[in-house]
């Protein structure tokens, strides 16, 4: 190839003959921010290296699992091990138990969990369970969380709380979602309409607790204790998606940031992923003893997969949670991303743009809007145009952030603070340019 061939194009282009728009899931098209998605040829610490051998500092960190960074020494030797003794095996491992334990162990409302391959998986289980545990069919999600792709959660809101969703994606049958309600995400009063007229009927409410796919918009208190409120009142199960924030806000996850608040507060039930795994093709569900022995083989409710407890996967899950449980983790997770959200936000004062962010542990979301959102409505009303040319503009100085405007963004402990005052000095020269234009 010549020498300035651009080797992320030459692969996307044959990547888009033989995958669909070129990519294995959407959002790495870069179809929202246009351009071309940059293929990873490999990563370490907080940075991965492009087809061009090009450094970028990592925002994404496989969205949200590489909280210790990429290639964690640790993690990698754990890794090795396992692959030398076998890469799967349809047979129970110790190290699924072990794994189980250690995460019963940081998650209090987890009694029992069920192991799985993916949060899709995770989540559509767990509605699942839900249902065939208390019987009722009819479930609330909230307009801006994301659960997985299963049919029943690719939803819309109807015209009324009376009336049940429509779906947003060819091929799921409306039939398939009739009994999904989608609310306003933070608005109290609806929640308490919809249980008004369907409380009992509800097998649950799922939610994220810190919603990141509406970039970082976290549930308020009221709203959180009015959702455990209503659930115990009407015998509905309070589900957490806590596939994101699981052990990433939090060593507990985002339950236990809302525990602070709201004395003895627990879900039902919760749905984990990403960083349990490190890296690896794993997920969880779990939650009381009594639910969860509703799954067979104990129970009538129907959940299996060939692939579930991988020993590799278990094996780098288990040397992540040990890393992140070493005391002051957290803190100091926490004191670099706080480090990175007040240096953009400074930024974006002296130069005048509009911003507003917010973070919990290694998790963090910004908006080109002068507050933060409390729900999709108003996630809605950021400046598409402005945050495109924000994300190139710092493509082209190496920092990789989401390439969409309404994905969370991640911090490992390999970041330093170097890169964070690299990548805010970079911010402010593409805010300057924004405000010049």
């Amino acid at each position: 190839m010549k020498p300035n061939t651009d080797h992320n194009e030459v692969l996307f282009e044959r990547a888009k003959r033989l995958i669909p728009g070129g990519v294995n899931s959407p959002v790495r098209a870069f179809k929202a921010v246009g351009g071309t998605p940059r293929f990873v040829q490999r990563a370490q610490g907080a940075y991965f290296w492009d087809a061009n051998g090009r450094r970028y500092i990592d925002y994404i960190g496989s969205w949200g699992p590489m909280i210790l960074g990429h290639g964690h020494p640790a993690v990698v030797e754990a890794v090795q091990k396992a692959i030398a003794e076998g890469f799967s095996f349809g047979a129970p491992t110790e190290r699924e138990v072990e794994l189980a334990e250690a995460i019963i162990g940081l998650v209090p409302s987890i009694e029992m969990l069920r192991l799985v391959s993916s949060g899709t998986e995770a989540g559509m289980s767990a509605i699942r369970l839900a249902r065939g545990a208390t019987g009722r069919s009819k479930f609330i999600k909230f307009e801006g969380c994301y659960h997985g792709h299963a049919d029943a959660l690719l939803v819309k809101a109807g015209s009324g709380l009376a009336t049940f969703g429509n779906p947003t994606s060819a091929g799921v049958p409306p039939e398939v979602v009739h009994d999904t309600l989608v609310l306003e995400y933070n608005n109290v009063a609806q929640l308490e309409e919809a249980f008004a007229l369907h409380g009992h009927a509800l097998a649950c409410v799922i939610i994220e607790p810190i919603a990141g796919n509406m970039n970082f918009v976290r549930a308020s208190v009221p709203f959180m204790k009015r959702c455990r409120e209503l659930c115990s009142e009407h015998g509905a199960l309070l589900v957490f998606d806590e596939v994101m924030t699981g052990c990433r806000v939090a060593l507990g996850g985002a339950q236990s940031v809302y525990a602070r608040d709201i004395p003895g507060f627990a879900p039902d039930m919760t749905v984990l992923g990403k960083v349990i795994g490190g890296g690896m093709p794993l997920a969880a569900f779990g939650g009381s003893r009594a639910v969860m022995e509703q799954l067979a083989p104990l129970g009538p409710v129907y959940q299996a997969g060939t692939l579930s407890g991988n020993p590799v996967a278990t094996a780098c899950g288990l040397a992540t949670l040990r890393e992140i449980g070493k005391p002051g983790f957290f803190e100091d997770l926490s004191r670099k991303t706080r480090a990175l959200v007040d240096g953009l936000g400074a930024a974006a004062r002296d130069t005048g743009v509009d911003f507003s962010a917010d973070s919990e542990g290694g998790m963090f979301g910004f908006f080109l809007l002068d507050a933060l959102p409390q729900n999709y409505t108003a996630v809605m009303k950021s400046d598409g145009a402005k945050f495109n040319r924000l994300f190139h503009g710092l493509l082209e100085r190496g920092v990789y952030i989401a390439p969409a405007l309404y994905e969370a963004g991640f911090v490992s402990a390999a970041h330093s603070a170097q890169d964070i005052a690299e990548t805010v000095g970079a911010a402010r020269e593409v805010f300057q340019i924004l405000q010049n234009s």
